[in-house]
């Protein structure tokens, strides 16, 4: 497998000098073997010429020894995508507390949030060892994104800003210019996301698979092979950058597949060129070999308990931290901690403002339906049942870490009041019931509120079994409906599903320069207004415009945060949006910072104790740096 990351760019790197550095580069014993029989550069010329040095000491972490496999697991095969969101190597990075910084950048000169001038490092290398230049962007601008065959929609959305398409231009080999005549101050936040746009690919590798630069027969041959109808599909087959699952393309995270074929048990290996070293001279990551294991989902908690993990979060609910906990009172070999989440709320109910009952919509979209819903959720009760009370209780809005947090916003509509609930309702003239109670909508037919869930979560039918109670009380019959992820998803986007329960905003830690983008009805993937979202996804080609007031307002507020780099302005549009939500009940958020068990081997070190487990922004374990963590056993367990 080793002797599969040589190439003519390597072996030309390894007669290269040896590059000045200002500490001493330690070869790791992972490719030692590699590095002696001449197969593979030195340490030293393997990393740039001015690589990201870590300061362990700033972050109360300690410099650590590299070797080790770290074991996790995964409920799904495609799941080894998670391993591009640990490693979390991005262009720019979210720092712990939550600023941007540059990561595979060097550095970054934003001129008017309108032109960025990308910095890349002299002597950065792909993993397998080819150089890492602006061609690269290049050949993702020119002959991907701008190529009719490989991506028919043309360059991605977040390219044209106010109508006009932005420019990149690559003045040498180590810098890349994005500009656009207005400002795009959602640019440096997207190519910090977990799963962000990659706007450079592996030019030498994918150029065998594009038909501008590929010998036509061997085209043919490999589209034959791969089963494909053509060669567009053949390379988009072959570019996977967020998938990874095709371990032949050269990465830059921390880690690279080492699988092949897909399969149960995934080996990630050390990449030999990554850019991150700490201040000892060790290249980072310290841990040489993640081991990802795919097994059912039920499953996780149990092995987890039986010490057959190093590091799990995923898979894991708050109810599995009683036989966490007991396995580490057993003579577990691990620890299991609390992180608070960082997702807007843990459970959130999305009444579909879009859907295409006339009658249901009419009613969901009366503010005071909505209000009575959140009304009659008893959210102390949920809390106790499900978290011991550890959670917060509340709407959906931003987290107590924030410093967009309002607690107003928090408390809005979510302390249980039936009685005034139900006079909403009477006030909405929905006070016709049926013979058991139920209120009736204004066709006459009994107010059964279906709620679609993805059957994922036991707390989201604990959540909704005792809200079945208390809406009971309203004269509302809740039903639960569960249903496959991707079926839940498009029931909604279709306007089919009628509610749908989901987690709250991904970002429950926005600063005033964060996007408030998602807060608006800008995407489908925000439930309550899955069709104004396309609508403005596809420019006007799919969905519907929005035709009430506030999400109007959210629109308008969104673009005026866009357009102005005024700190004060931006906090102003902010709590305004927030305070938009908390009033009109879009979503009604039941609980927020519910903990996240961690479930962290004894051996492993530079784990935080208390952290924040989020998607976006924080790429779960990303933020936190994995590359950091290591084995305090490691160089006994090599050694042997």
């Amino acid at each position: 497998m080793r002797n599969l990351l040589v190439t003519a760019a390597a072996l030309v790197l390894w007669a290269m000098p040896a590059l000045a550095q200002s500490v001493q580069v330690k070869e790791s014993s992972f490719w030692a073997a590699e590095v002696n029989d001449g197969n593979m550069p030195p340490a030293a010329q393997r990393i740039p010429q001015q690589p990201l040095v870590v300061d362990l000491k700033a972050k109360d972490r300690t410099l650590g020894t590299q070797g080790g496999t770290l074991r996790t697991l995964v409920s799904r095969s495609k799941d080894i995508r998670q391993m591009v969101v640990y490693g979390y190597a991005r262009l720019m990075g979210y720092t712990e507390d939550y600023s941007l910084k540059p990561d595979i950048l060097r550095d970054i000169t934003v001129e008017e949030d309108r032109k960025f001038t990308l910095h890349l490092r002299h002597g950065h290398r792909w993993s397998d060892g080819a150089p890492f230049t602006s061609a690269d962007f290049a050949y993702w601008w020119h002959n991907v994104a701008n190529n009719a065959l490989i991506t028919p929609s043309g360059p991605p959305e977040w390219m044209t800003v106010d109508g006009k398409l932005g420019s990149v231009t690559f003045p040498d080999a180590q810098t890349v210019v994005f500009e656009w005549p207005t400002p795009n101050p959602n640019f440096l936040p997207l190519l910090a996301q977990a799963s962000p746009p990659f706007i450079y690919r592996p030019a030498h590798y994918l150029k065998q698979f594009h038909a501008d630069f590929a010998d036509p027969d061997f085209l043919l041959q490999e589209i034959l092979a791969a089963r494909v109808k053509s060669w567009a599909a053949l390379h988009n087959k072959r570019d996977n950058m967020y998938k990874f699952d095709n371990p032949d393309q050269p990465t830059l995270q921390p880690w690279m597949n080492a699988s092949g074929k897909p399969t149960s048990r995934n080996l990630f290996v050390r990449n030999p060129y990554f850019h991150r070293i700490d201040k000892a001279g060790t290249q980072l990551p310290y841990i040489d070999v993640v081991e990802m294991t795919v097994v059912g989902g039920g499953l996780i908690a149990a092995k987890a308990n039986a010490g057959e993990v190093d590091l799990q979060a995923r898979g894991l609910d708050f109810r599995d931290v009683a036989i966490l906990k007991k396995g580490e009172t057993d003579g577990g070999d691990y620890r299991t901690l609390l992180w608070s989440n960082g997702a807007a709320s843990q459970i959130a109910i999305y009444p579909n403002l879009n859907f295409a009952d006339p009658v249901w919509r009419e009613v969901m979209r009366d503010v005071r339906f909505r209000r009575a819903l959140s009304l009659g959720i008893d959210r102390r009760m949920i809390n106790r049942a499900l978290y011991f009370g550890m959670a917060k209780e509340g709407g959906m809005t931003a987290l107590t870490r924030s410093p967009l947090f309002n607690p107003a916003y928090l408390k809005a509509w979510s302390d249980m009041d039936i009685d005034h609930a139900n006079r909403l309702l009477d006030e909405m003239g929905l006070t016709e019931r049926t013979g058991n109670g139920l209120r009736k909508l204004p066709d006459g037919r009994p107010m059964e509120f279906v709620i679609e869930t993805a059957g994922e979560r036991q707390e989201v039918e604990n959540a909704l079994t005792i809200i079945t109670d208390t809406w009971r009380d309203l004269g509302i019959r809740l039903i639960m409906r569960p249903l496959d992820r991707d079926i839940l998803r498009n029931r909604i986007y279709a306007g089919t599903g009628m509610a749908a329960v989901w987690y709250g905003w991904d970002n429950g830690l926005p600063r005033a320069e964060t996007s408030p983008q998602y807060l608006a009805p800008t995407q489908q993937e925000f439930f309550a207004w899955p069709k104004w979202g396309q609508y403005y996804q596809t420019k006007g080609q799919a969905g519907e415009a929005p035709d009430m007031e506030a999400p109007k307002r959210l629109l308008q507020l969104e673009w005026d945060w866009a357009h102005t780099d005024n700190p004060a302005e931006r906090t102003a549009i902010w709590d305004e949006m927030l305070a938009i939500h908390a009033d009109q009940q879009f979503a009604i958020g039941i609980l927020s910072s519910a903990p996240q068990p961690v479930v962290v081997s004894r051996r492993l070190r530079n784990v935080p104790d208390e952290a924040i487990w989020a998607y976006d922004p924080g790429a779960h374990f990303g933020i936190h740096r994995i590359d950091e963590f290591y084995f305090d056993d490691a160089f006994m367990q090599v050694s042997q």
